[in-house]
């Protein structure tokens, strides 16, 4: 694997891990009801999730030319790192969708409960 493709599965890991980070922090604000952080924090992990992409279609793109890339273990693991993030991300946006949900139907049950006493 040459340098480039090297940098390239490098910033599959690197863009990878940070959608990711984004993504736990996301939810560990939304525990908190902090739906605006956690939708901030969402939105940084969806551009690094992005960021990882594109470098993947720049591979993808490189291994349909004459220069294609032979895959390796390190490629792969590359890959499986963007993926894995990309699927962490989608269940952080819907675990943070349940923590509003929660947040709405506890002021709910508040106010009805201020309206019996």
């Amino acid at each position: 694997m040459d340098i480039h493709a090297e940098e390239a599965v490098v910033k599959l890991i690197l863009h990878g891990g940070n959608a990711r980070k984004e993504a736990y922090a996301a939810i560990d604000a939304a525990h908190n009801y902090q739906f605006e952080e956690a939708t901030a924090l969402l939105q940084k992990a969806e551009v690094q999730f992005l960021e990882g992409h594109a470098w993947q279609t720049k591979l993808v793109n490189r291994r349909s030319s004459e220069d294609a890339l032979t895959p390796t273990i390190l490629l792969v693991h590359g890959q499986d790192h963007l993926m894995t993030a990309q699927a962490e991300l989608n269940l952080a946006k819907q675990i943070v969708r349940q923590y509003e949900k929660q947040s709405e139907l506890e002021a709910r049950i508040e106010k009805l409960e201020q309206q019996h006493n």
